[in-house]
């Protein structure tokens, strides 16, 4: 590996990025799964808001895309209305 400041400073600066990336996808994850686990329609609604607002702070860091956040918003919606 070259030794060159720039490449170095590169090599630490993605790997924040890669962390703080990978810290944002669990967070997401995590309240994706506490949702979709609910089996009664009250707790889900409040996991519900939980999960979108991450969802959408993940989406606009550019995390995941914009589409995704979305197809996962969709399908926590599905649920919810499965559910009576």
């Amino acid at each position: 590996m070259s030794a060159k400041g720039s490449e170095l400073k590169r090599v630490r600066q993605s790997r924040k990025a890669n962390s703080y990336n990978n810290h944002y996808k669990s967070m997401m994850k995590t309240s994706i799964k506490k949702v979709l686990a609910s089996s009664s329609k009250d707790d889900a609604s409040s996991l519900k808001n939980e999960a979108f607002k991450i969802i959408d702070k993940v989406a606009s860091k550019g995390v995941i895309h914009k589409n995704k956040a979305a197809n996962q918003k969709s399908r926590i919606s599905r649920h919810l209305n499965s559910l009576s």
